[in-house]
């Protein structure tokens, strides 16, 4: 019998190997074209299998959402006591870009990705579900105090509409390095302003 670790293991193995198989399909023949059976076929499991480790077909494209939803929240609760959130969430996404973090839609398939989000209605819709949850889980992450939700919401925007504008322009075919390199130093002013606005109200 195998030992836990070892299935967990093989849990994450079998998990990743069905992702894998899924984004080139969705990449190359559009989201909505694409079937669970065959994301299955190709990954050589069954489609029970495939909605066991992915409860919808959403989920298989974006399958690193929960990462993604926990990532700001994350970063706030991990704070020593009396640092600022706004820094914290300004410095990690301005390191990001300044890496050219794949995560962030700076890798070679970027693009594609992109275009696959934009040519459907379903993964736009939960991209703005991911989007909630995250902004939510940062909320729930601050200090309780009367503004928190709102300073969430200011903080998620910024962040969301910088990667927005960094999709927008990598779609139009600038190099995504260059992009990256104007999207850090406007995040960051962008940052730097709530900062000041939230020492000085």
């Amino acid at each position: 019998m195998a030992s836990p670790g070892l299935r967990e293991t093989k849990k994450r193995q079998t998990r990743r190997a069905i992702a894998d198989a899924a984004l080139p399909l969705f990449l190359e023949h559009g989201f909505d074209r694409v079937t669970v059976a065959e994301v299955a076929r190709h990954a050589g499991v069954s489609t029970n299998t495939v909605f066991n480790y992915f409860p919808a077909k959403e989920d298989l494209f974006f399958d690193r959402q929960a990462e993604v939803e926990r990532h700001l929240a994350a970063l706030v609760a991990a704070l020593p006591p009396g640092r600022c959130p706004v820094a914290a969430v300004r410095d990690d996404l301005r390191g990001a870009l300044e890496r050219i973090d794949p995560a962030y839609g700076l890798g070679p398939d970027s693009a594609p990705f992109f275009r696959a989000v934009e040519a459907s209605a379903a993964l736009r819709a939960r991209e703005r579900e991911i989007g909630e949850r995250a902004e939510a889980a940062l909320a729930a992450a601050l200090p309780p105090a009367p503004g928190s939700p709102l300073l969430a919401g200011a903080l998620a925007g910024v962040h969301r509409a910088t990667l927005r504008e960094l999709r927008r322009r990598v779609l139009a075919g600038e190099p995504p390095r260059a992009v990256a390199a104007d999207l850090a130093v406007a995040a960051g002013a962008a940052f730097d302003l709530l900062c000041r606005c939230r020492a000085h109200p």
